[in-house]
């Protein structure tokens, strides 16, 4: 079926400025609805993941605190948000990052001259890249995304003209890379285990051990020590005295070095889970799947598999971190194989696919638009959950004193408030605050902000045949 979808019901207040050079940020007739409808409900998703990494120690992130209850409401919230949520609300945003992305290049590069588009979108990332860096020391969030994105969005310029088949190629590659690179950390984990323990035991029976032996040992003893049960809450009951004691430029001290090892170390060790998911939105996007182009059967079969995939694997890991009250040393003991990102992966596309299905029928359509200004507000949103989430827990001293299940009338709360607010915003201003900030020093001239009292404008048709 083809829509014609005005301003007022899918894009209120979102008009952009006249183009007054050859490139300008994007008009309004060149958004895809969708895409802002996808964006937002990812975007409130993602904060479902990021306030159990804010509000208490990062253990928790994925484990659950065994000074608290580990049945009842703490524990279906921890099967909901890494059963159903963990990785494929971030999944879904990095595709539509690559999506947007083509769209951008593809504008600018029609409408733009010489290297205008490429200096525009290089000095775009550049300052996605500096808003990163404020977020992660400024607004004390270390899970910031927006870094490691505006490091892999320089990538994706040299590769906007493959075809989205190669597009896909390369993001099989990169998933085996992913896939191998944590097998192969899986299994170095499991040789420390071993040698460590063999050498454990000869010293418990009294034998020299040798330069290697003392140097296995060793590397054992400090992999057990944060990888047990007993090491991990050990750690988090410090570093919830340490929060709770600390004023805010301590709080910076104190995150620094965890922020630049998460944009060093572990950016080295995670890239590819970023930029695969970035190219398989740029193919979706050029193939016309994302616009709902292609068979309905196909977005099925998709939906179908990709979700039993990341369920079936979620289930089995689920079950093995809960039995084994999430000490890593037993667990990396017993786990034959990690499967993260093909798990992440079939997740994240079977939940696209069924949003895109859900997105033909009108009345599940006219629901979406709901989240439609929070996904065009995205920048501004994900900053503010970094700025309030970090007032309550930090600034507030709930740090590590909620329930797990109690973060989560936290987080309801900031969806409330983003959702209202966004589409009230919009209702009069052209951009969010910080969407405004970041297009006035990309296109370096300010932006009008105030939207225009009778933009009543109608999108062309968007096609979801």
């Amino acid at each position: 079926m083809s829509a014609t979808l005005t301003s007022t019901e899918f894009e209120k207040g979102n008009g952009y400025a006249p183009a007054t050079a050859a490139v300008a940020p994007l008009q309004k007739i060149d958004r895809i609805v969708f895409l802002d409808c996808v964006r937002g409900m990812a975007l409130l998703g993602i904060l479902l993941m990021n306030s159990m990494a804010q509000s208490q120690p990062h253990f928790f992130y994925d484990s659950m605190n065994l000074d608290q209850p580990l049945t009842g409401p703490n524990f279906f919230v921890w099967i909901l948000e890494r059963g159903v949520f963990e990785g494929t609300m971030r999944g879904l945003f990095s595709i539509l990052f690559g999506a947007g992305t083509f769209l951008l290049i593809n504008r600018m590069v029609k409408s733009g001259t010489g290297l205008e588009p490429a200096d525009i979108y290089f000095r775009r990332l550049l300052w996605l890249l500096f808003f990163g860096v404020i977020n992660a020391f400024i607004f004390l969030w270390p899970g910031d995304i927006l870094y490691p994105y505006a490091l892999c969005g320089f990538l994706l310029f040299p590769f906007r003209n493959l075809s989205p088949k190669k597009l896909l190629m390369g993001a099989l590659l990169l998933l085996a890379l992913g896939t191998y690179r944590q097998n192969m950390q899986l299994y170095e984990a499991k040789q420390t285990i071993t040698k460590g323990q063999f050498a454990e035991k000869l010293q418990t029976n009294k034998q020299k051990l040798t330069d290697e032996q003392d140097e296995d040992l060793k590397k054992y003893q400090g992999f057990k020590e944060g990888a047990t049960s007993e090491g991990m809450m050990k750690k988090a009951r410090a570093e919830i005295k340490k929060v709770n004691s600390s004023n805010y430029l301590e709080m910076v001290k104190y995150y620094r070095d965890i922020n630049m090892k998460i944009q060093s170390v572990f950016f080295y060790n995670s890239w590819w889970d970023i930029l695969l998911m970035f190219f398989v939105g740029l193919a979706l996007m050029k193939s016309g799947f994302i616009e709902g182009k292609k068979s309905v059967g196909l977005y099925a079969a998709i939906a179908i598999v990709g979700i039993a995939i990341g369920i079936g694997l979620n289930y089995y890991q689920l079950k093995l971190e809960y039995s084994n009250k999430f000490d890593f040393l037993n667990m990396v003991q017993k786990q034959p194989f990690a499967l993260y990102d093909i798990r992440r992966v079939g997740q994240t596309l079977g939940y696209l696919c069924v949003l895109i299905l859900l997105y033909k029928v009108i009345p599940f359509r006219k629901v979406f638009a709901i989240f439609a200004p929070v996904g065009q507000m995205a920048f501004t949103n994900y900053l503010t959950q970094s700025i309030i989430t970090s007032i309550i827990f930090y600034g507030l001293g709930w740090y590590g004193k909620l329930q797990r299940y109690e973060v989560y009338y936290v987080v309801v709360a900031i969806w409330v408030f983003q959702i209202i607010t966004s589409n009230i915003w919009l209702r009069y201003y052209r951009f969010g605050p910080f969407e405004w900030l970041w297009r006035s020093l990309t296109y370096k001239t300010i932006q009008p902000m105030l939207r225009p009292k009778q933009a009543v404008e109608t999108v062309p048709a968007v096609s979801m045949a």
